[in-house]
Parts: C-alpha cells; sequence; structure tokens
C-alpha cells in the first residue's frame, strides 16, 4: 500500500479502480492519515471522505461511519466550519441509508451534540439537535424528544434562522400530532407556515407541509380541504421522485373514500400521471378499500384490512379514519337490517350481516346508548326488541309559543301606559 502516493488526485483515481472495496476503502483511509495539511491536500482529503462515506455505506458499515467521525476531528480543526458542517451532515445522512441503524443514529447524534457543545459550533448543533428530536420521535421517545425541541425553538427564535425554525415547528407539530395535541400541533404547523412564507422554502420542505397541513385538516374532518393538501403534496414529491409521494396519493385516496366518493378512486389510480409508477400494495389496499365502501359491504372490508394489514392496520393516520368508516358503514347496515322488526334474534342478525354474535351484540347496545334507535337488549332470550319512535306531542310547542306571543302582548301594553303616563 506504500506505493500508492498519499493526498494527491492519482490516490483517488486508484481508489475508484480498485478491484475490490475493501481495497478502495484502505486507501482512502491511507490519504485521510496523510499528514499534509496543505489546501490542496485539505481539498483531496474532503474528496477521500465524501468517497469513504459512500463505499462505507454501499457496504452497510455503520459503525466504522460512526468512528470515521471521531477519527475526522483532529481535521476538522484545519478547515472551515461550513465544510466541518456540510460533512458531518453527509456522514449522517450515509448511516441513516444503513437499514436498522436508527439506534446507531442516536448515539451518533448525541456525540455529535456533545463535540459541537464543547467546540462552541452552534449552527452545526442546532441541525443535529433538530435531526436527534426526529429520530427521538420516529423511535417513539416522545417525551425526550419534545424537550429537546422546546429548548431548542426558543434558541432558534433568537437567533432568527428561518429555514431551521420552519424544520423545527414542523418537526414539533408532527412529534404534538403523535401525542394527540392537536391544537397545539395546529399553533405549530401555522408557525411553521408563518416562518416559511418570509424565506425560499425548497419543494420537498413545501411538500412536507402540505402533507401535515392535510392530515391535521383530515383529523377535523374536512376532507374536501385535505384532499388538496394531499394533492398540493403529491405534486411536490411525485416532481422530486420523493418516496412520500406514494403515501400523499394513498391519503388522497382516503380522503375520497371517506367523502362517499369511492368510485372516484379507481379513476385516479389509473390516470397517465399515476399510472404504473406507483402500482403497489398501498394502492392495491386503498382500492379494496373503496371496493368494499361502494359495496356497502362488512365482510370485503374486513377481507381487506386482513389482506392488507401493513398498509392499513400498521399506518396510524389511515387506521384511525378507517375505524371512524368501519364504525359508521357497520351501524348503517345495522340500521337496514333491523328496519322490518319489532322483535329479532341477535344471531339472524349476525347471520345476515356476516359478523360474529358478539360483536353485533356490543354494537346494538352501543348504538342503543347512543339513541341511535328506540329499544332493548333481551340477553336471556338472545333478542333484539325495538321499541316505535315516540312521536311528540304538538301541544308543548304550541304552548310555548302562545306564552310567548302573550309576553309581546303584555310588553306591548306596558310602552303604551308608559307615553300615555309620560
Amino acid at each position: 500500500m506504500s506505493s500508492y502516493p498519499p493526498a494527491t488526485t492519482d490516490s483517488l483515481i486508484q481508489a475508484a479502480e480498485a478491484k475490490t472495496p475493501s481495497e478502495a476503502i484502505s486507501i482512502l483511509y491511507q490519504i485521510l492519515e496523510n499528514p499534509s495539511s496543505s489546501s490542496e491536500a485539505l481539498r483531496i482529503k474532503e474528496l477521500a471522505i465524501t468517497n469513504l462515506s459512500d463505499l462505507l455505506r454501499q457496504e452497510g458499515r455503520a459503525a466504522e461511519l460512526q468512528d470515521l467521525l471521531a477519527k475526522l476531528r483532529p481535521f476538522f480543526s484545519l478547515i472551515p466550519k461550513a465544510k466541518t458542517a456540510k460533512i458531518v451532515r453527509g456522514i449522517v445522512d450515509a448511516v441513516a441509508k444503513i437499514p436498522g441503524s436508527s439506534d446507531l443514529q442516536i448515539t451518533l447524534c448525541k456525540e455529535i451534540v456533545q463535540w459541537t457543545r464543547a467546540e462552541k459550533r452552534t449552527f452545526l448543533r442546532q441541525r443535529i439537535e433538530a435531526r436527534l428530536a426526529a429520530l427521538l420521535m420516529d423511535n417513539k421517545e416522545f417525551s425526550e424528544a419534545l424537550n429537546l425541541l422546546s429548548g431548542l425553538i426558543k434558541e432558534v427564535r433568537r437567533l432568527d434562522d428561518k429555514l431551521l425554525l420552519v424544520e423545527i415547528d414542523l418537526l414539533e407539530s408532527k412529534l404534538l400530532f403523535s401525542l394527540r395535541n392537536f391544537p397545539k400541533a395546529k399553533a405549530a404547523l401555522t408557525a411553521a407556515r408563518t416562518a416559511a412564507n418570509a424565506i425560499y422554502v425548497p419543494p420537498a420542505q413545501q411538500g412536507t407541509i402540505d402533507l401535515q397541513s392535510g392530515i391535521l385538516h383530515a383529523e377535523e374532518k374536512d376532507y374536501k380541504t385535505a384532499y388538496s393538501y394531499f394533492f398540493e403534496a403529491f405534486e411536490a414529491f411525485n416532481a422530486l421522485e420523493d418516496r412520500q409521494a406514494i403515501f400523499s396519493l394513498k391519503y388522497m385516496l382516503l380522503c375520497k373514500i371517506m367523502v362517499n366518493q369511492a368510485d372516484d378512486v379507481a379513476g385516479i389510480i389509473s390516470s397517465s400521471k399515476v399510472g404504473l409508477q406507483y402500482q403497489g400494495q398501498e394502492l392495491d389496499a386503498m382500492r379494496a378499500v373503496a371496493d368494499a365502501h361502494s359495496k356497502r359491504s362488512l365482510k370485503l372490508f374486513e377481507i381487506a384490512l386482513q389482506k392488507f394489514k401493513t398498509q392499513l392496520d400498521e399506518d396510524p393516520i389511515v387506521h384511525r379514519h378507517l375505524s371512524s368508516l368501519y364504525d359508521t358503514l357497520l351501524e348503517q347496515n345495522l340500521c337496514r337490517l333491523i328496519e322490518p322488526f319489532s322483535r329479532v334474534e341477535i344471531a339472524h342478525i349476525a347471520e345476515l350481516i356476516e359478523l360474529p354474535s358478539h360483536h353485533v351484540e356490543k354494537k346494538l347496545s352501543q348504538m342503543i346508548l347512543d339513541k341511535k334507535f328506540a329499544g332493548t337488549l333481551d340477553q336471556g332470550a338472545g333478542c333484539l326488541i325495538i321499541f316505535d319512535d315516540p312521536k311528540t306531542d304538538a301541544i308543548y310547542p304550541a304552548t310555548l309559543e302562545t306564552i310567548s306571543n302573550m309576553g309581546k302582548v303584555v310588553d306591548s301594553l306596558y310602552m303604551r301606559s308608559a307615553k300615555i303616563m309620560a
């Protein structure tokens, strides 16, 4: 290996032409170990770090990337802070692309934060802390992520770094949404939008803002507005060929189903823009749900939920809305089935609706308590007894109207007598 000239363009070329990745990695490490600190040597080393990060990522050697970052700390004192920040974030991004490295990413980010505090590199620390908060949120460590963000937001607002503020406010909105604190999540999103209006926001960031806006509007049952936001997000991500485009499209289809326009789903999926590009399990799941909704079939609905469990049940946003849709569909079907009866066996209703008896009984008792219909359950006989809707007596409204009119007459007489006495 000593024959390779260190810290020169020729060394980079030899690394690129190496027969195996291990050989290339060895050459690049040798370049970094060269003690030369001339401007040309530093430039070559920066390129070597980029190439080495890519090779280690391709080989899945996440731990070596972590060690590389620790070894490079003396080198960082020789180059500008902006270049240091670029290299550090590049290595963190490389680790993030290795599957199953979330715990290592958290450890790595914590190490970088400690180093940046010691070195007083505020710009880099703030961005790594924002990255750390996102990782903690993905890891379901919500309280730690929220504590980290609370201090970071105050600090960034004092510095008035608008672009970072947009990122942090958006992250806070997602975090508060995960904690089911919708008013604060909406307030954080509004803050992100306000900061975004003052600067140029990259298309990917704008798409993320629109996606979060759609999610919050869908939570408020405003599905038409949510659909327009999801469409804007899809346009942005589709142009960038970002993997989030499929989720934006999925939530668009969900909104169509929730506003009883399930027939439009097939048309959207088969459109030229979507075409074959996004075909797969995600869209097949939404197509199955739309088909079940169009046919008002609970059986098809349950088959879809079982078949596409990963796409429907394990997506918290879709799961929440489909649970509500399933309850509504079940209530509509039960009301339609019991309408001709005054007394009917629960087992018979369960047979008609093709659901377990205990499930139907539980839902019927809930509907009676919610006053969806008048009736009672005879559990001894296993029957549902439906009462006729009680007719409201017209005498009470009429009496109230008469008293109201009398009050108006008395008020009028009092006004007239007051004028005569004056």
